[in-house]
């Protein structure tokens, strides 16, 4: 039996809120901003916790792809709101420019100039690669360490274990050796060998690649080993803190630019962003620490706040964060869409009908092992 007959379908819109066009939801228009390199310097920091402020509910979401979401926008302000983030230097000149530059850069880089002189060079490019679906993205995993390959992405850019940068068609084992130089060249070439191999406005690569070879010159070489996922705490770039939920209070942001040593804020996937130049922070507001049950907990806003949701869901996975045994990952869902997580995690809940269906060890869309379940009964199921 599949998901609809305890459920209905959720809408699948096929692409993601930005700014020039903002998704509607329960609480008003979903804004998202794409910050260039997955970074905000401080001043761009302040301002947009400001806009949340003045514009929105107060929170900035940390998405699964490194974007910042104003939310609760309404829609008689979005114009006003899209002025102020121009005059902040956080907008793209056109939504077409916006929509391609669906780019996820990772947090740790600066220390040989590669993706400084990476990224640059395929955003100038974007416009010239062919027309893929709106989710398709790019990701730029090429710090020292390897660090992005659960994230989402199509068109990953990596250090490679021999040579010295490959791109990485997502869903293969190996990638092509390129150099920056040959970069843009070689994404063009994978991007329209995708179209041309039967790739529509609403596939991505890994799905692709199940059922089309991907051409030899397009493989060969390894990626380095990935490492493993940053925790809260000091780093050499600064000072990593952690987001419940992905979700940022905008006062306290800005509370942490009063230490003027902090010269900026990079985004990450994992609900952690990093203060550039940050060598101890003070604040209740961000978790501090490794360890915190509540960052291997993933939670959608769900109902009432997402149009889509057909449960509450923070309240619920706050509440079973403590509970869950060490190390396993929980995910709890409005819908069947899955948007906080998009992969398999040891318990998902999804909400169906007020109630919720329980998933182990897989996806928000895969095939339930109980169906139904009221919070009690998934209580009883997971603490028992």
């Amino acid at each position: 039996m599949n998901r609809a007959a305890s459920a209905k379908a959720p809408r699948v819109k096929g692409w993601c809120p930005g700014a020039h066009r903002p998704m509607a939801s329960g609480d008003g228009l979903v804004v998202r901003v794409r910050p260039q390199m997955s970074r905000l310097d401080r001043t761009q920091a302040c301002r947009l916790a400001e806009l949340a402020i003045g514009y929105g509910n107060g929170v900035i979401d940390l998405t699964s792809r490194g974007n910042l979401q104003i939310r609760g926008v309404d829609e008689d302000r979005h114009g006003a709101l899209l002025e102020a983030l121009m005059d902040a230097g956080l907008l793209d000149a056109t939504a077409e420019d916006e929509a391609r530059r669906n780019i996820l850069t990772t947090p740790f880089w600066g220390q040989d100039g590669l993706t400084e002189n990476l990224y640059p060079r395929i955003v100038a490019g974007l416009r010239a690669l062919p027309d893929l679906p709106a989710k398709m993205g790019i990701v730029f995993d090429t710090g020292a360490q390897p660090l992005l390959s659960l994230a989402s992405g199509d068109f990953r850019f990596e250090r490679g274990a021999q040579t010295a940068l490959i791109l990485r068609a997502d869903g293969a084992v190996t990638g092509m050796e390129i150099s920056p130089d040959t970069a843009l060249s070689a994404l063009a070439d994978l991007a329209q060998w995708f179209v041309d191999s039967g790739g529509d406005q609403t596939g991505r690569m890994r799905r692709h690649l199940e059922r089309n070879a991907l051409p030899d010159g397009f493989q060969g070489h390894a990626p380095r080993r990935t490492g493993t996922t940053p925790q809260p705490g000091p780093c050499p770039e600064g000072y990593l803190l952690g987001a419940g939920f992905g979700a940022v209070d905008a006062r306290g942001l800005i509370g942490l630019f009063a230490d003027d040593a902090v010269a900026g804020l990079r985004c990450t996937p994992w609900r952690l962003f990093l203060l550039e130049g940050a060598s101890k922070v003070v604040t209740d507001s961000f978790v501090t620490k490794p360890g915190a049950h509540i960052l291997n907990v993933h939670a959608c806003p769900g109902a009432p706040l997402c149009e889509q949701g057909e449960t509450e869901t923070r309240a619920l996975a706050e509440a079973l964060a403590t509970r869950m045994p060490k190390g396993q990952s929980l995910h709890v869902s409005g819908c069947a869409k899955g948007c906080a997580h998009a992969g398999p995690a040891d318990v998902t809940l999804v909400g169906a009908d007020g109630k919720f269906d329980l998933v182990r060890h897989g996806a928000a869309w895969d095939e339930p092992f109980a169906r139904g379940l009221s919070i009690d009964d998934v209580f009883k199921e997971l603490t028992q």
